[in-house]
């Protein structure tokens, strides 16, 4: 009677470790690089190119093609055309931000000999997890003719590295809320301490802009167009005696756009299959980058006029009642220290494959997308079918949890959406853990599911 139950099992009784092996450390690679949502387009991009994918600008209108459409170096659309678009068509979808600290626009100052640099915060952060960590400045300077300068500082063996110091314990015994201790006001980067000369007045200052216009050819002006982020300086490394787990930065949710990366080049079906990587999901999806925009559905309209399609808003409103969408996003793993946020019997373990998430939203499910009951059963049935683990989990109690994703405004559009993707533990710290398992089981069901559903 045993069959009766829905039981999960750890993954490693079950699957070849060194293929999970092999495929983590394809992963870290991956996630070593590719620390913002630009590296992130540009890997993509270079891997589609590679495997034959086109611009949509070359894309004839044929039935079998590879294409895709990078948007404002920040988000991009793939897709294996097979048939009609009109068919609908199965899609992974993904974001490629995660929570990081800003630097300000006019960001660089100086207070008692010291040169700082003013930072705003971005997405949902514990704020005490990013002070006295090492961290990377990366991003990009806009200067006002047009030119484009990659800013990398602090991700090579060579290079300095940056803090956001916090006061230290023996002048900081007042009790206070975390809210109160921790304020963003005072998370100040330090840049450096040597003036330029004796003369100058913020002569630190001063000396911090000389070094950067030497090496970038930049000054204090062109900060104001830039977009310039900091980033634990820490590698991807893997974690435990048993080397079971993979820690890193920004897990959530690039780790869903490597899989469905991968999952989208491997697959081979006559179905139209493809994967959008959004930005903008942590602060909602606003933005001309993320999912509430419309240049995955520009997308779909150049696809349709250029199979000859001429009523192309008719058409898409066909082809999205087609369509099949994973929402690619991360859950969160059961942390035994911390088990009483969670429903035991509604929460993801981790290393028992990847997460089935039918409902999100908070409460009362509020702001959720809920995936209908006839989709659910389709998922289970080509992830059972082609031996992918997977579990069910919900991001904690009711009272407690709770959280959003893209697949709503996808839902909203008339796909039949889904959230699907690892646990993670540590989920919005600087050094999430996730299951190599988890990683590998993801790849596997977007994979299956790409192909199948």
């Amino acid at each position: 009677m045993k069959e009766l139950k829905f039981q999960t099992k750890s993954g490693w009784l079950k699957l070849n470790a060194d293929e999970v092996d092999k495929f983590a450390k394809g992963y870290i690679k991956f996630i070593n690089s590719c620390k913002t949502e630009r590296q992130t387009v540009k890997f993509a991009e270079e891997v589609l190119k590679r495997e034959g994918f086109v611009d949509i600008s070359e894309y004839d209108g044929s039935t079998s093609a590879k294409v895709y459409m990078k948007f404002r170096e920040k988000a991009l659309v793939a897709m294996k055309i097979n048939s009609k678009l009109t068919d609908g068509t199965n899609l992974v979808v993904s974001h490629i931000d995660s929570p990081r600290i800003d630097l300000k626009p006019h960001p660089i100052i100086e207070d008692e000999g010291i040169a700082l640099a003013k930072t705003h915060y971005y997405g949902g952060i514990k704020k005490y997890h990013w002070f006295n960590i090492p961290l990377s400045i990366v991003g990009v300077v806009v200067k006002e003719d047009g030119t484009t300068i990659d800013v990398n500082i602090g991700e090579n063996e060579d290079d300095p590295v940056f803090v956001i110091s916090d006061l230290l314990p023996h002048l900081d015994r007042k009790d206070e809320k975390v809210s109160e201790k921790f304020q963003a006001e005072k998370m100040n980067l330090i840049l450096g301490s040597v003036p330029l000369n004796d003369e100058e007045e913020e002569a630190v200052k001063l000396n911090i802009l000389k070094i950067l216009n030497e090496k970038y050819g930049i000054k204090e002006e062109d900060l104001i167009s830039a977009d310039l982020y900091l980033v634990p300086a820490f590698k991807a490394k893997e974690i435990g005696l048993d080397r079971s787990f993979v820690g890193a930065y920004g897990h959530d949710d690039r780790i869903c756009a490597y899989t469905s990366l991968i999952a989208l080049i491997e697959a081979n079906s006559d179905k139209n299959m493809g994967i959008i990587l959004f930005d903008k999901e942590e602060i909602g999806s606003d933005g001309n980058t993320g999912a509430k925009s419309r240049f995955y559905m520009m997308f779909f309209r150049k696809v349709l006029k250029k199979q000859g399609f001429d009523d192309v808003e008719f058409y898409l409103d066909e082809t999205l009642e087609k369509t099949n969408v994973i929402s690619a996003d991360v859950n969160a793993a059961i942390n035994p220290s911390f088990k009483d946020v969670h429903d035991p019997a509604n929460a993801a373990r981790a290393g028992h494959g990847i997460v089935l998430t039918k409902y999100t939203g908070a409460r009362g499910k509020a702001g959720a997308s809920e995936a209908r009951a006839e989709l659910v059963a389709k998922v289970r049935a080509v992830l059972n079918k082609n031996g992918v683990l997977w579990q069910v989990g919900n991001l904690g109690k009711v009272d407690v949890g709770g959280g959003g994703t893209v697949a709503k405004f996808l839902a909203e559009k008339g796909a039949e959406v889904i959230d699907m993707g690892p646990g993670l533990i540590g989920m919005h710290s600087p050094y999430e853990l996730v299951s190599k398992i988890d990683l590998y089981e993801s790849y596997r069901a977007y994979k299956a599911l790409l192909e199948n559903l």
